[in-house]
């Protein structure tokens, strides 16, 4: 009987030596003359244990990890292709707490098909919610989306049946689908977990949202930094035209949906929408002016839906299993699930795919199990670079959009990046500032200048010169960049700087932060 192996070819893993560990099973096999398929798939996101190496026997599939390509022998020794024991085992991945304990629903195929296989993607239920999707009319396909809850996880959080409703309404002959897969922020991989390890899972819901709004051409703007996720989102396209998925009748349809993929510039401010869309038509990543919106005037001046890879890749889901089912998931106006992505100074870091409700401090704590060092976790940014510092006071805070709103912070992406009691809250403000520098488009002053004397300010304030009158700048600059920049860029660099200086205010020498004129 032929044995099967996993092992992923996710990018994180084959960091870890993923690649030499599948060439050394192999290896291994053909000096034991024993039969095995070796089967890549993508990451489980459990990567303190990448790379992970699972063995199906005896109708489970149970994990070894993380394996080097010097543990093979000896788990072919201890017998690991019937599951035996071994120091590096870990039972049925299904049983590890950190796993069992989540609710994977978008990443439910993640780790456990190969995401180059159509016929592993239709086994698990693929392409099942275009078919559904097909006998709907367009106004009928935005409102089972409407119905489901589902909100941008991009990071502002708009509701993504509004957003589908208005380029449906918005009157033109194109329309166009985007797909923003420039995953930018620090500490955030959900995106490239999932253009990696179920590829046709995003075709999918892009192919939904095109007969949506009737838009016949969708395009995924790629960072140019995920070769990996780019080869095999091509490999997953090409098969799709030719089984009929995409193409000019979609299986039959008379439908046309045609997609393919573009490689970003390289710039964090093309994350921006409609820095994006400029990028997309061949011009510099610059922002434009907001009205009008997208759904209504964005690629090449036609109606455009813009969501980002996790927001599309939960559409199949809601037309496979009804909007009720994704909907019963979540709290209050946060419905359905959110992959959270853990890393930093954290002991176990990877994804979690929950319900919004845990609090952060469960995150933290129950799944990433404290500091790496050991020592207490004084701090994490939640929502990329420009996510606000959050302290343990707060760590009893649930992932819900509205409640981090209420305390001044945002969830964005879904990256959470943890501090010890080591970090310098003041160096960390000054690299907020400083990174808004590198990255600003330039159109805007508030942002292009307010971050470059926002960098000299702090530098100032940590040298103590002028602390006093230097901290009230600070507070006044803030103020300006929050509400005078053009795009979130400018606008949102004040969160990770005011919520350092607001709730560590002795990293800068400053006894009372209510005399600073913070703008919150």
């Amino acid at each position: 009987m032929t044995a099967r192996v996993f092992v992923p070819r996710d990018s994180g893993a084959l960091s870890m030596g993923a690649e030499t560990v599948a060439a050394a099973i192999r290896d291994e096999a053909r000096r034991r003359g024993a039969a095995l398929d070796v089967v890549r798939t993508g990451s489980r996101g459990m990567y303190w244990l990448e790379p992970l190496v699972e063995v199906e026997a005896g109708g489970r599939r149970t994990a070894y990890g993380p394996v080097a390509a010097a543990d093979v022998a000896g788990l072919f020794d201890a017998g690991f292709l019937a599951g035996g024991e071994h120091a590096l085992g870990h039972g049925p991945v299904e049983a590890i707490p950190y796993f069992a304990n989540q609710e994977r629903v978008t990443f439910a195929r993640v780790g456990v098909i190969d995401p180059h296989s159509l016929d592993d993607y239709l086994d698990t239920g693929g392409f099942k919610g275009l078919e559904n999707a097909l006998g709907l009319s367009g106004p009928e396909i935005v409102e089972t989306v409407t119905e489901s809850g589902l909100r941008g996880r991009g990071g502002a959080a708009f509701p993504t049946g509004i957003k589908w409703k208005t380029a449906i309404d918005a009157p033109s002959d194109v329309k166009y689908v985007v797909a923003n897969a420039d995953e930018g922020d620090s500490g955030t991989f959900s995106d490239r977990m999932v253009m990696e390890g179920d590829p046709f899972m995003l075709i999918e819901g892009m192919i939904i949202a095109g007969l949506a709004i009737d838009a016949r051409e969708g395009y995924i703007y790629l960072r140019s930094e995920y070769p990996h996720a780019h080869e095999t989102l091509r490999r997953a396209i090409a098969t799709a035209y030719d089984y009929a998925y995409l193409g000019d009748d979609i299986l039959g349809s008379r439908r046309a949906f045609h997609l393919e993929v573009r490689l970003g510039a390289g710039a964090y401010i093309c994350g921006e929408e409609t820095a994006l869309l400029e990028s997309l038509e061949g011009k510099r990543g610059m922002i434009r002016p907001r009205p009008p919106l997208p759904a209504v005037s964005g690629l090449w001046g036609r109606p455009t839906i813009l969501n980002n890879v996790i927001t599309l890749a939960s559409v199949p889901l809601i037309f496979q299993k009804g909007a009720d089912f994704y909907r019963d998931y979540g709290m209050g106006r946060s419905r359905g699930t959110l992959p959270f992505q853990v890393s930093g100074n954290i002991r176990r870091g990877g994804l979690v795919e929950k319900a919004f409700g845990l609090t952060l401090g469960e995150l933290l704590y129950d799944f990433g199990g404290g500091s790496r060092t050991g020592r207490p976790i004084r701090a994490v940014q939640v929502g990329g670079p420009l996510g606000a510092y959050i302290p343990e006071s707060l760590f009893d805070t649930p992932l819900d959009y509205e409640a981090f709103s209420g305390i001044r912070a945002m969830l964005g992406h879904g990256g959470a990046v943890a501090f010890d009691d080591t970090v310098d809250m003041a160096r960390m403000a000054r690299f907020a500032m400083e990174f808004c520098a590198e990255e600003s488009c330039g159109k805007c002053t508030p942002c292009r200048i307010g971050s470059t004397r926002g960098v000299e300010v702090i530098d100032r304030i940590r040298a103590d010169a002028h602390r006093g009158e230097n901290l009230r700048l600070l507070g006044d600059l803030t103020d300006l960049m929050l509400y005078g920049s053009l795009c979130g860029l400018g606008g949102l660099i004040p969160y990770p700087v005011v919520s350092a200086l607001k709730h560590f205010p002795e990293d800068f020498g400053a006894e009372d932060v209510k005399e600073l004129n913070l703008p919150f």
